[in-house]
């Protein structure tokens, strides 16, 4: 799928790198990316208690390229219920007009249903998590 329109040009995916994580990996870093990037990504989030919106993210990008109506609708239900819906377990902090979208999307789910709460996680990460994760000693191990 082309990269979504708020991410730069993508270097080759490195080897081991899951395709659906590279857009974010990508912004770390300059390639090579450790193979085992993503997961100490998502151990830097752990730490901090923000592992929810790495999750989200790529149970989005999982549901877009879902084709069967059926598992599309299945899909919507589970991400509202475990990221969206107010006290889920791993409520994302998204603003209360792009929850209203989110929600007003989900009455007919499609591909793009969460796209704007995705792109609002995206730049959260990408403007707070990411150079947190930079500094970090998860970050220094990874590229020793």
């Amino acid at each position: 799928s082309p990269a979504p329109p708020w991410s730069p040009p993508l270097s080759p995916r490195p080897p081991g790198c899951p395709a659906r994580a590279w857009p974010v990996l990508s912004q770390v870093s300059p390639p090579p990316w450790p193979p085992d990037g993503l997961a100490s990504f998502r151990s830097f989030l752990r730490s901090e208690f923000s592992e929810e919106n790495a999750e989200f993210w790529v149970a989005c990008e999982d549901y877009k390229k879902t084709k069967s109506p059926v598992k599309l609708a299945e899909k919507a239900k589970k991400i509202y219920e475990e990221f969206i819906q107010t006290e889920a377990p791993k409520e994302v902090n998204i603003d209360h007009f792009t929850k209203a979208m989110t929600m007003k999307n989900l009455v007919e789910p499609s591909p793009t249903s969460f796209d704007m709460a995705q792109k609002r996680i995206f730049a959260l990460m990408e403007k707070d998590s990411l150079p947190r994760f930079v500094r970090s000693e998860f970050y220094h191990e990874l590229i020793k």
